[in-house]
């Protein structure tokens, strides 16, 4: 025979009962048929032992208490008594139930608390954990970090990849099966294919650069261009330029390529012929200008068909490195730094931003903390393109006195290490002399940070390094 419950009301009418009472003396409802309270007890005890398959409710032990601070929690019971050390197990050696108590089948998948397993598909840009698998997108949101690509089509041949490429088509990234379509999706799973300035790298002799679109852009509207040479007297010189693409001009993506390679061309062949390296990055951003006005030359046709259009245009900075001299210039507000090989010894910001913030600053109007935090700061007050006011291209040079490094990037880096002292902090000790794997560490920097611009950055090595050689 069941004990009666202890009930201090009626669950009935809820009016209070006496101590003992089989029937409620309000409404007369059998206090006999009201269940028994369950133990109040997990279906796991925290320590790790498991109950019994099939047990009922409130049968499963109670949870050890914990410990004093310091002291180590007991070993789970061993198969010769509670004095002996369980032996160790996995996860996956514990038997499962059910909702109901029931065993699992094998081969039951895991529940959907623990991390999906790895599987060939789309993976989130996200950083991955000590178990290999990725952050979550946000608190309290679950997400996969992988979606499954759909099967190929049963009804296309059993060899779609080789069928697309003999097509003359590319085949999916993703799926590695489908033909990729003129705009740039599979047939087959429908994935976006990477374009080739999503993310670019170059390593040309000491000098190395990687550019990315980012996390927030749909396309990548920087570019750079390198390059070594030697002046006349046979010691090497090293180029870099790198130029960002203006989002609110027509074909910023085209401006700035065009700028950077117009650019790298005249520096390589000026230099040689003896022009003087300050004057050749004068010449070079001319000519760079050049390349980015003669975008805007369209047909009479083509500007009806399109009547609200602006030019394209572009921000420029570029360095040259001697075994001596250091020449930087531009025109924008990509930047320029100087970092020391011996980092006891202060870095530099080799440009000045032609910006609201910057104009702000040297009038005295607000210092630079001020000017930039205001929305404005990042209104560009120079750039390369038709309808700039005037073309006012910035040289400077520079004979530093010990080994180092130029950063040359767009603001999509320097955004995240602003000041001089900052990026000299993000940037790699051996970068010196790892000029590629640096410029990794830096783009992934920015990425880390939000990736909210188009990336790009290149290293240069101060004193140049002869031709031939490269990163070791």
């Amino acid at each position: 025979m069941s004990q009666m419950p202890q009930l201090s009301a009626c669950p009935s009418c809820e009016e209070p009962l006496e101590s003992g009472d089989r029937f409620c003396g309000a409404c007369g409802y059998d206090l006999s048929a009201v269940p028994s309270r369950p133990q109040d007890n997990p279906t796991i005890a925290m320590n790790g032992s498991v109950p019994a398959q099939g047990a009922p409710a409130g049968a499963y032990p109670e949870p050890p208490p914990a410990p004093p601070a310091g002291a180590a929690w007991p070993a789970a019971p061993g198969p010769d008594g509670p004095g002996a050390a369980g032996p160790v197990r996995l996860p996956a050696d514990l038997p499962g139930t059910d909702s109901g108590g029931s065993a699992l089948p094998p081969g039951t998948p895991p529940p959907p608390s623990a991390p999906p397993a790895p599987a060939a598909g789309v993976r989130f840009d996200r950083p991955a954990q000590p178990g290999g698998h990725a952050a979550p997108a946000g608190a309290g949101r679950a997400q996969p970090d992988e979606y499954l690509l759909q099967a190929p089509d049963p009804r296309v041949s059993a060899d779609p990849a080789a069928r697309a490429d003999g097509a003359g088509g590319k085949v999916c990234v993703a799926c590695r099966a489908g033909r990729v379509d003129d705009d740039g999706y599979c047939e087959n799973c429908g994935h976006a294919q990477p374009r080739e300035r999503d993310h670019m790298e170059q390593e040309s002799g000491p000098v190395a650069a990687v550019s990315d679109r980012g996390l927030r852009h749909h396309r990548n509207e920087d570019a750079f261009a390198l390059g070594s040479t030697a002046l006349p007297d046979g010691s090497p010189a090293s180029v870099a330029i790198v130029c960002d693409g203006v989002s609110s001009a027509t074909r910023p993506d085209d401006a700035s390529l065009a700028a950077s390679q117009a650019a790298s061309e005249s520096l390589l062949a000026a230099l040689p012929r003896g022009t003087h390296p300050q004057q050749a990055m004068h010449d070079a951003i001319v000519a760079a200008s050049r390349a980015v006005n003669a975008l805007a030359e369209e047909p009479a046709t083509a500007r009806e068909h399109a009547p609200h259009q602006n030019a394209p245009a572009c921000t420029i900075v570029g360095a040259v490195v001697t075994s001596g001299l250091l020449i930087v210039g531009w025109v924008g507000d990509s930047r320029a730094y100087w970092v020391p090989v011996d980092r006891s010894a202060p870095p530099a910001r080799l440009t000045e931003d032609d910006s609201w913030a910057a104009q702000m600053v040297a009038a005295g109007l607000m210092n630079e903390a001020e000017a930039y935090a205001d929305e404005r700061a990042h209104a560009i007050t120079g750039w390369l393109g038709a309808d700039a006011y005037e073309l006012e291209p910035h040289t400077a040079a520079f004979k530093p006195d010990r080994p180092g490094v130029v950063v040359v990037c767009t603001d999509g880096l320097w955004n995240y290490a602003e000041a001089a002292e900052e990026m000299a902090r993000v940037v790699p000790l051996d970068a010196a002399t790892h000029p590629l794997h640096s410029a990794r560490v830096l783009v992934g920097h920015a990425l880390d940070g939000g990736g909210h611009d188009n990336v790009t950055v290149a290293l240069v090595p101060f004193p140049a390094v002869p031709q031939g050689a490269g990163s070791a």
